[in-house]
């Protein structure tokens, strides 16, 4: 796993209502040093958000539904896992929460026929006159990521 990268498997309380699941608390300090904002996507089947990493900000993404093949790529200099890639898969399928720290490059390939919608956290508030979003295409030779199916 790159490192600083964490996940947490999340757990619904199920009844004949419905569900309940804590999706972060403020006891855990190892998911957030800090609150900045919270953000709230949908992207539709097939689509591909990638890459990009941020300098100041680290990330918190979960996927409340839909499904999507999450990609990390360590960019840090100084990290022990520089140059190493990640595969999560994420969604309803499988509801986990995946911080991403600031230096990693990241992006998702939605799954299936239905939207993804992702709901993500992040240590600092959005600048639009200074963004800390530094792009990356989602083909680039550095990641070098396929971003298909394989049969197996």
């Amino acid at each position: 796993m790159i490192d600083g990268v964490r996940t947490k498997k999340l757990f619904k309380h199920c009844d004949d209502r419905g569900f309940f699941a804590e999706l972060i608390r403020d006891d855990e300090p190892h998911f957030l040093s800090k609150f900045g904002q919270a953000s709230w996507s949908m992207s539709y089947p097939g689509v591909i958000k990638a890459f990009h990493y941020h300098e100041k900000q680290d990330d918190l993404w979960f996927f409340p539904s839909g499904n999507a093949q999450v990609v990390l790529f360590d960019l840090r200099e100084d990290s022990p896992t520089k140059g190493e890639t990640n595969v999560y898969y994420m969604g309803e399928e499988n509801p986990i929460l995946l911080l991403i720290p600031k230096g990693v490059a990241h992006g998702y390939r939605v799954l299936g026929e239905k939207p993804a919608v992702i709901i993500y956290f992040t240590t600092e508030s959005y600048k639009n006159e200074e963004p800390d979003e530094k792009r990356i295409a989602w083909d680039d030779p550095l990641i070098n990521f396929e971003w298909v199916t394989k049969h197996r």
